[in-house]
Formats: structure tokens, sequence, C-alpha cells
């Protein structure tokens, strides 16, 4: 293959349909190919040549799709990042990465050419942008870039140990061994239509949804985003559905999701949190299927999932995947556990990154010496190989599918006016998996209120990242050496959505 990725992606006939998107429009894999091959040309004239980050903050489109497949075409490397990321936030992103160009939605033009970069801008209706304006006048053949298994393809953003997001690099062949597995593991095949409803700037929504349906040659019904009527109504034209705990959650509550309105769904599959048992079990009353959970993270794609044949362990996430090598050991020692005890989860395949973008020190800290990959996630494994996922290391807040890391929000708010010192903390939240939570020492006869301090967070931070609650006190409780003692916050509070419902 002249293009690791992209050639593999991209086999199916030109008249087979890809996206059914949700404006009425049609894409078949034969408009894939030109528009690829036009934003390829386009990307050229902007100056982007092989080994380029093309940093991308898109509205989901077509063509967004397409951008990424373009990327990778052209040998460049695609940077997805957080719609809902303020200038603040992309700042630090464009610094560290620095892209030869960056696509952001027409609306954001000027906020963009304000962070000193080179900008061009991509809508969601087929036409605007001049990023399409210039690509519409392009021939739609390209000569793809060759790029090999171990060429960069993407650089993704993922929470890291010091609230800074760190570069995760993933190769040609990560994104491709990982995809292809997962085809063949979930039985995808050309006749498949996924319900897409997931966002596409993270691996979930991009690598694992879009690179299995373009490698088995299937369709998506493509969403701008998740509704849980718009979701219901497409599923008699639907084999298959890629979601968060939080799609779940919504769904058990619509009269309508029954074995009726499911019943040409072979697969659920859900992702990027836990799913709680109960949740779980309330789809399998309603609609006879059972929630295949799954288990992975940016730095590399899908560890391990349930079966497709056999049983399916709600509070499980399933055995190593194949190709997969999954341990489980004492932090400190790193040496393996016995099954049923809690230790931190090792993986070691060609699904796992290359490493941290420009931070050696950091990729050598995540790494053991026999090459297997730290995850920072905690578990234990029973005698039938099935993980599950107990806790996290480094206090990470995993929120409706989407990574926050607290250092980073106490950082924002210890800046307001007023706030002697905060802790962040991830409480149970029926909806979203974990809730953020704000723990606030305030000044004497500081005046802010829990609506002040979260409305200067909102120009400060992505929404996922602000606090859904504000709690004051006079101190936060500390161990001996001084640090605040996040877990007894969370035992105390933990009740706190609970109680709301």
């Amino acid at each position: 293959m002249s293009n690791w990725l992209y050639d593999a992606l991209t086999t199916a006939p030109d008249a087979a349909l890809w996206i059914d998107n949700a404006d009425g429009r049609r894409l078949t894999y034969g408009d894939l190919r030109a528009l690829s091959g036009r934003l390829a040309h386009a990307l050229a004239d902007y100056g982007v040549e092989p080994g380029d980050r093309v940093a991308v903050q898109t509205d989901k489109s077509p063509e967004a799709l397409a951008l990424y497949m373009a990327v990778v075409r052209a040998g460049a490397i695609y940077l997805p990042l957080n719609t809902a990321y303020t200038s603040t936030e992309l700042a630090y992103f464009l610094e560290d990465a620095e892209p030869r160009l960056f696509v952001c939605a027409p609306k954001r033009r000027d906020e963009a050419l304000a962070l000193g970069v080179a900008v061009a801008t991509l809508g969601v209706d087929g036409v605007e942008g001049d990023l399409l304006a210039l690509a519409s006048k392009q021939p739609h053949s390209f000569q793809s870039v060759r790029r090999g298994p171990d060429d960069l393809a993407a650089i993704l953003y993922t929470s890291g140990t010091t609230g800074r997001s760190k570069g995760a690099m993933l190769t040609h062949r990560n994104l491709l061994s990982n995809s292809l597995m997962l085809k063949n593991f979930w039985r995808f095949t050309s006749d498949d239509v996924l319900i897409h409803a997931l966002p596409i700037y993270h691996t979930h929504g991009l690598f694992v949804a879009s690179n299995i349906v373009a490698l088995a040659g299937a369709s998506m019904i493509f969403m701008p985003k998740f509704d849980a009527a718009a979701v219901l109504a497409a599923m008699p034209r639907a084999t298959a559905i890629m979601g968060v705990p939080t799609f779940y959650t919504r769904l058990v509550q619509e009269p309508d999701f029954n074995r009726q309105t499911t019943a040409s769904l072979r697969l659920m599959i859900s992702g990027s949190a836990p799913l709680l048992a109960e949740t779980h079990q309330k789809v399998a009353e309603l609609t006879g299927h059972a929630v295949l959970e799954r288990y992975g993270m940016t730095e590399t794609n899908m560890n391990t999932s349930n079966p497709y044949d056999g049983s399916r362990i709600a509070g499980t996430v399933g055995p190593a995947l194949p190709g997969v090598e999954l341990r489980i050991v004492d932090p400190a020692s790193g040496k393996p556990v016995p099954d049923g005890e809690i230790g931190m989860i090792e993986v070691k395949g060609e699904n796992v990154f290359q490493g941290y973008w420009r931070q050696p020190d950091k990729t050598a800290a995540e790494f053991r010496a026999d090459g297997f990959f730290i995850t920072g996630d905690l578990g234990q494994r029973d005698a039938q190989g099935y993980v599950s996922i107990v806790g996290r290391g480094k206090d990470l807040i995993i929120t409706g599918g989407f990574n926050v890391y607290p250092k980073e929000v106490e950082a924002e708010i210890d800046a307001l006016p007023g706030v002697v010192e905060s802790a962040v903390i991830g409480l149970p939240h029926g909806d979203f998996g974990e809730a953020v939570t704000a723990v606030i020492v305030a000044e004497p006869n500081a005046r802010q209120s829990e609506s002040d301090i979260v409305s200067a967070l909102k120009i400060r931070l992505a929404a996922f990242k602000n606090p859904k609650r504000i709690i004051f006190v006079d101190e936060l409780p500390r161990n001996a050496m001084g640090k605040v003692q996040k877990a007894l916050l969370r035992q105390t509070y933990a009740k706190l959505y609970a109680e709301q419902a």
C-alpha cells in the first residue's frame, strides 16, 4: 500500500453508500474519494506538507470526516480538537503542536486568527467555508502520499499527570491494526448500518466508529449529536449503534425504546466510561439486547471487549482483545497480581501509541522496560479473563465520555477573586457517569455564590469541564503530609446527585 491507512479505508465500491446525513444528503464512497482528493489538493495549496500537523476544530459533518481522510492522504498528521474548547484552551494546543494549518468553523474565524496561526474554515452544509471553496476548484484525483505503518497519522491530546494535556502520537499501524481487528471481532460487514451520534474529535467517534465502518464498506446514519428521539426514529434502518453510557441512560427513559423499535439492531456498543450495571440490565429488559461494553483510551484505542458471542457480563469490559496483551500489576513493583486482586492495568500491542508529542520524559515514565504501557486505570481480572475497571489513578474524571483532569479546573477556580483553594472531584451521576464537582474554601466574607463561580468559569473552560455543583467548606481534609484527601471528599458527597434525583 502506498498510504497505509487511507488505502485500507477506501476500498468500498464507488456506488456504495457511505453516509446518510441528518440534513438529507447521501454520500457514497465515490463521493468520499473525490472529496478527500479535492481537500488534499486544497491542503497543499495552504502549504501543508507531509509530516505537518493540521489542527481541526469544526462541527460534525461528512466534509469534516472527509477532511480527516484528506489529511492522512496528504501524508500530514490529523489533530482533532474538541469543539467546546475556548480560545484560552486552544492557545495551548496550537502552541504545543505548531500546526501548519488550523481549520475551524466559519463563526470562529476571527477568534482563530487572533491566535496567530494560518486559518481555513469549514462549514457543515457541504458549501460554506473557504476550504471547501478552494477544494471545489481542484481535481478530484490525488496521488496519495506514501506513508508506512510507523509514520504518524494523528495526534490526540489527552489529560496527563500534570493537568496539562499531552499529545498522544498514533501511527498508521496503531489505527489500522486496531480497527481491522474490531471490524472482525464485532463482525461488521458491508450490510451494516451504524447510527453515528458521537463527536468525531476523539477516539470513539473518529477511529472506532468511522474507521470500522469504512473498512467494512458499511454505511452510517450520521447525526450532529445525540438526540434520543432522533436515534429512536433511525433504529428501524440500523443494525448497530455505538455510544457512551449517557446514550443508554437516556434511551431507557424513552417509552418507545423497546423490542419492536430495536428489532433490526444486532449490536449495541458502549464505551468511554463505565456503564452502570442497572442500565445494562434495564436495556436488556426493555429490548432483549445485551449491551456490549469495551475498554479503551486515547493512547491505545481499544484494549478489551465483551464477546460478540458468549456472555456479556454487566460491570465488566470483557477480556483482552486479540493481539492485545493485558496484565494487572502492583503499581509500585510492576509485578503481576493474582486474578481477583486489584492492580494497575498495563497493555502492550500494535494498538499502543508511539509516545507523547515532544515529551520523551513523560513517554518513558509511562512505559515499563518490557514495553507495557501503564494505563493509569485500576482494575481486576476474573478467572475467565474478564476485566472490571474499579477506579482510575491520578483522579481523572470521565463525564459523559469526556476526560476532565481536576488540576486544570482547580487552577481556574483558584484564580477567581475570593477563592482560597479548591478540590475538584468526580461524583456518581446517573446520566453522565461522573459529575465534575468543586469543593471550595472561600475567603472570610467572600460574596461569591455557586452561580457566580459557574458563570466565571464558562468563559475559561469547555462546558463539559465546568462543575455541576459547587460546595463551600471551611477547610479541605488533609492527611499528615498535607495532601488533600480527595477520596474522603468523594466518600462524603457520594450521594450528592442521587439525593437530587
